[in-house]
């Protein structure tokens, strides 16, 4: 019988994980492992909810050979209408450890294609992966999101930042710098130079929040048609994606004047074998009029550091939020972060080549949520 691709049921199960074992028993990454419950414990379906996530399978005389995820949301665009999209994410093919199925991963694709006509993916690691080196065959739309981040305690940084110290030579130096100050005196000049640049700013205030509520939504209305695309996210939108109950996540309410000039969401991030032991902060969400996204990052900023993190990170793709956080003495890094586009979604965002400064693409658009940010 040929390979069926329906939607994921319990009665999958024991062969999604039967799928698993042969993928790690192949050699696949510890990571590459299919959700073994059909429900999603993250965004399950709801009834009238446009906020959800469906799980599909690829299936073969009862054998799962691969699965995708969707991720369906509302978006807004420049032209005031609100669509619904959805984030094509965690395809697996039993083609990583076996050829027969090789074309598995294209079929997964097209059925995601067929099933949400305006479909994107996000992050990928890279141009040198397998989706995206399979999209940009397709013709997809994409660039990279610019990666910013501001290292909080350079000596932490040069003697854990494991992406950095790959040689025996590069681990000399940056010991080196760490050890003897002039590494700490760079980091701080190059992040000063910055922060010159900074406008005065109007004295505002910041208020931790243990829940999203109705005052978001007027910061929604205000500010969503200044973005050639954006999530929607208004206040019910947030209390899905930060409910009160997840004390990870920081949120922040900030005021100028005694009026609401944006919010932001932070949180540290898992441990990833790439920073070390370091402490790692993530501006995970945020939002604003463009012209006040300088206060809210530097909102966002305190907080991390407050709560004590090493280093903080951010994936921005509009350019005055990138603005913003050089003004507040990140720095920028080559990204890995990339943004495609289906043929039709794209065809909503041309050119593309101007609008992706002006859309408002986050981690919090990816699948990182709830932990993995």
């Amino acid at each position: 019988m040929p390979i069926v691709i329906q939607p994921y049921r319990e009665e999958h199960e024991s062969a999604v994980r039967e799928f698993n074992q042969r993928l790690q028993s192949g050699g696949a990454g510890d990571d590459l492992v299919f959700f073994e419950l059909a429900r999603p414990r993250w965004l399950p379906p709801a009834d009238g909810s446009k906020l959800l996530q469906e799980y599909f399978v690829a299936v073969e005389n009862g054998v799962v050979r691969g699965g995708y995820a969707l991720k369906q949301q509302s978006f807004s665009f420049a032209d005031g209408v609100s669509r619904n999209v959805a984030y094509y994410h965690h395809p697996l093919s039993e083609g990583i450890v076996n050829k027969s199925y090789a074309a598995v991963g294209a079929m997964l694709l097209k059925d995601a294609m067929g099933r949400a006509p305006l479909l994107y993916c996000l992050g990928m690691a890279g141009y040198d992966r397998p989706l995206p080196k399979m999209l940009v065959r397709l013709g997809w739309s994409h660039f990279l999101v610019p990666f910013y981040f501001n290292i909080v305690h350079p000596y932490r940084f040069l003697r854990e930042m494991q992406a950095l110290r790959g040689t025996v030579f590069r681990r000399w130096l940056l010991d080196l710098l760490a050890f003897t100050g002039a590494g700490w005196a760079g980091i701080r000049a190059a992040e000063g130079l910055r922060k010159l640049r900074t406008p005065k700013l109007p004295p505002f205030t910041v208020e931790r929040v243990e829940d999203f509520s109705e005052w978001v939504d007027p910061l929604w209305q205000q500010a969503k048609n200044h973005y050639a695309m954006t999530a929607v996210r208004d206040f019910q939108t947030l209390r899905t994606l930060y409910p009160a109950s997840d004390a990870h996540f920081t949120r922040l309410r900030v005021h100028r004047s005694g009026h609401d000039i944006g919010w932001a969401v932070v949180g540290e991030r898992r441990k990833d074998g790439k920073y070390g032991a370091m402490r790692v902060g993530s501006i995970v969400d945020c939002w604003a009029l463009p012209e006040d996204a300088l206060p809210v990052v530097q909102a966002a900023s305190a907080a991390l550091i407050e709560n004590g993190v090493d280093l903080i990170i951010s994936n921005q793709s509009h350019r005055l939020w990138g603005r913003a956080l050089n003004q507040a003495g990140f720095l920028i890094s080559p990204s890995n972060f990339i943004f495609a586009a289906g043929k039709n979604l794209s065809a909503l965002l041309q050119p593309i080549a101007e609008t992706q400064s002006q859309m408002h693409v986050t981690r919090a658009d990816g699948d990182g949520l709830p932990r993995n940010f």
